[in-house]
Formats: structure tokens, C-alpha cells, sequence
């Protein structure tokens, strides 16, 4: 046992939370959830990293860490009309989703034959509001956002993983500072989950459910188990996705959404950094899950706080975080020169929220990009 293995495993518990909190919170809100069913669902989360990531280390001896799917809590924050409840059966279909990946070969190969370039277009289209949004907020409130613009610029530099935690940091502290905290609990909340009903609305689960599994395949899994591949090992893809889309089903009755492959956070402890020993990096796995146990306790606490931060902070937390991922969207889409035209078109009808027959522009974006590719290959035959 080294102690770089603690320290690697509680850095990309602490990345991975504090980094995307904000946007768990944001995508509560926007369905409508009261503080307490929000509390739920990052406790629910919490709960999930810490039991697969445990579980699948152990079971398989490799450095397997899990996540939320953050592009999935883009999406959800960037929805209009969702309740809690239609939310949670989107969740729902999306974890028996991936557990059907798991179980059915062809669906697997066939997620793996969707273009990557659209796919990633769609994701772009969904964090390129956000992003924008940070710029937004400085121009409402340039005394509180621009500082923080900054110093993320200048931390990134330094430590791209710490960069967001760091803003995160000085952000709530600078709202303290300028007395912009709103009424915060007299006492820390003890850690409380709430079960909520599902509901299973057809245009919920198109526009929401089926974007929302394509994102966290595309996204979080595909680039998880490249990770792994890259650092040495052969992952067990049906065993991780049969147990978070089992995680995601049983989770999402609380509110949480989907649980994934770790893909940016899991280089933390998959790396020699970690242990120089391959075979033995998988114990990253107990701290990580332990690290993650810790902040299922605080959970409560924690989003009361994200709850009492103005909106303008909120924004700013969850659009830095996510220039990250729409940088790699970006590359990616733009990557294949034959398919740029379906993927920027992909790109413009996600990013324009969209709404048709009460489905979201996520998955219109989609259809329009591949309809695109199709007229494209039939007129080269």
C-alpha cells in the first residue's frame, strides 16, 4: 500500500464532485425538485460511485471508477417541461438501457456503429449553452463572475483537474464576501433519501430518456473503457455495464440519473502515478468508494449551500466546468472531415433548443444529423 494510492483515489473523488456538483443541482432545479429531493439525488449518486466502483475493483482487480453522467445533468438542466417525476422515468429507461447493452450483444455493436462525430455534435449542442451562459451571468454580475473567469484561466494552466475545485472554493468564498449567500440551515442536514413515483410520459422518454443513454454511452462508457484499454488493461465491458445500468435503475426512483464509466477523473487512478504497479492500482477503488461514503454524509449540506449561491455563481460553477468536455465534443466532431456537415448541422439544431411535438432538441439534433449522413452516402453511390 502506497500513499499515493489514497491520495489519487480522494483527488478524483474530490474532482469529480465538487467539479459538477453545480450541474446536479442546476438539472434538479430544472424539473422542478424541492431541496429535498435534490439532496436525494446527490445522495443517491454518492451512494452508487462508492458501491460500483468498490464492487467492480474488487471483482476484477483494475482500477474501474464510476461517475455520474455529466453530460446526462447538461441535458436534464437544459430541458423545458420535465417534472420530477417524468424526469425519473427518463432516468429509468436509460438505465434499462444500458443494462439491455449489457445483456444484448447486437444493441452494444450497433451503439458502437453510431457516428462518433454525431454524437458528439449532439453533446456539443447540448453544453454549448451552458458555457455561453457563463458570459452571460458576467455581464450581470461582472464583480462576481469575471474574477472567477480568471483565475480559472490561470489555474487551468496549472492544474487542469483542480482548476474547477478551485474556482469552486474561491467562488464561495467571494460570495460570502460580498454577502451573496442566501439563508443557509442552522445545523447540518442529516444524510435523507425520497422516493418519487416515476412517471412515463411517451414524449419524456423520447426526448429525454433515449438522448440521454446515447450521451452517457458516447460520452462517459466508450471513453471510460478507453482509458482503461490505454493503461494497460482489458475491461470487462458487459459486467461494468450491466452493474451501473442496474445502479442507474435502482438509484433513479430517488432522483439520481445515470451512473457510468469515470472517463477524464479515472486517469487519476489508473496511471503510475497512482501505483507504479498495474496490478495494484485497482485499491484506488476502496478510497475512491470511501471518499465517496464521506460525501454521501455531507450531501444534504452541500446542496443546501449550492442552493443558497446566486444564480449568476451557479451558472458560472457549471458553464468552466463544462468547457472541458465541449473542447473534446468539439474536436471530435469536427475530427472527420466526410461528416462535419451532419455533425455541425447536429451541433445547431441541439444547441437552438428546439422543441417539436413536445420533444427536446437533443434528440431532433440527432435525427437531423443522421438524416444528413444518409442523403450524403446515398449521393456518393
Amino acid at each position: 500500500m502506497r500513499s499515493s494510492v489514497i491520495t489519487s483515489a480522494v483527488v478524483a473523488a474530490l474532482v469529480g464532485f465538487g467539479g459538477t456538483l453545480a450541474l446536479i443541482v442546476a438539472a434538479s432545479q430544472a424539473v422542478g425538485a424541492t431541496p429535498g429531493q435534490t439532496a436525494s439525488a446527490v445522495i443517491g449518486l454518492c451512494l452508487s460511485m462508492a458501491l460500483t466502483s468498490a464492487f467492480l475493483g474488487w471483482r476484477h482487480k483494475m482500477p474501474i471508477i464510476t461517475a455520474w453522467s455529466t453530460p446526462g445533468a447538461a441535458l436534464i438542466a437544459g430541458s423545458h417541461g420535465l417534472s420530477i417525476e417524468t424526469a425519473v422515468g427518463a432516468f429509468l429507461l436509460a438505465g434499462a438501457l444500458i443494462l439491455v447493452t449489457a445483456a444484448v450483444k447486437p444493441l452494444g455493436t450497433l451503439v458502437q456503429r453510431l457516428p462518433v462525430a454525431i454524437a458528439a455534435a449532439m453533446l456539443a449542442g447540448v453544453l454549448f449553452r451552458f458555457c455561453t451562459a457563463v458570459f452571460t451571468a458576467g455581464q450581470a454580475d461582472p464583480m462576481l463572475v469575471l474574477p472567477l473567469v480568471l483565475i480559472f484561466l490561470v489555474a487551468r494552466r496549472i492544474n487542469p483537474f483542480g482548476a474547477v475545485l478551485a474556482i469552486l472554493v474561491i467562488g464561495i468564498g467571494l460570495a460570502f464576501l460580498l454577502g451573496r449567500v442566501g439563508p443557509l440551515p442552522e445545523v447540518a442536514l442529516l444524510p435523507r433519501v425520497e422516493f418519487i413515483w416515476p412517471s412515463f410520459d411517451l414524449e419524456a422518454l423520447i426526448g429525454i430518456g433515449v438522448p440521454l443513454y446515447v450521451v452517457t454511452m458516447a460520452s462517459q462508457n466508450l471513453p471510460g473503457l478507453a482509458v482503461l484499454q490505454a493503461a494497460g488493461y482489458k475491461p470487462p465491458t458487459p459486467s461494468i455495464l450491466a452493474v451501473t445500468g442496474l445502479a442507474s435503475v435502482l438509484t433513479a426512483p430517488i432522483g439520481s440519473l445515470t451512473s457510468n464509466l469515470a472517463a477524464i477523473t479515472a486517469s487519476i487512478c489508473t496511471g503510475p502515478d497512482a501505483h507504479p504497479d498495474p496490478r495494484q492500482r485497482w485499491q484506488t477503488t476502496r478510497f475512491y468508494a470511501l471518499a465517496y461514503l464521506v460525501l454521501a454524509a455531507g450531501g444534504a449540506s452541500v446542496v443546501a449551500l449550492i442552493a443558497a449561491l446566486p444564480p449568476s455563481l451557479v451558472a458560472t460553477f457549471a458553464g468552466l466546468a463544462l468547457l472541458g468536455p465541449l473542447l473534446n465534443a468539439l474536436g471530435t466532431a469536427m475530427g472527420d472531415i466526410p461528416l462535419r456537415f451532419p455533425a455541425v448541422l447536429t451541433l445547431a439544431v441541439t444547441a437552438s433548443g428546439v422543441s417539436l411535438l413536445g420533444i427536446g432538441s437533443a434528440f431532433w439534433g440527432l435525427v437531423a444529423g443522421l438524416i444528413a449522413l444518409g442523403i450524403d452516402r446515398v449521393g456518393r453511390r
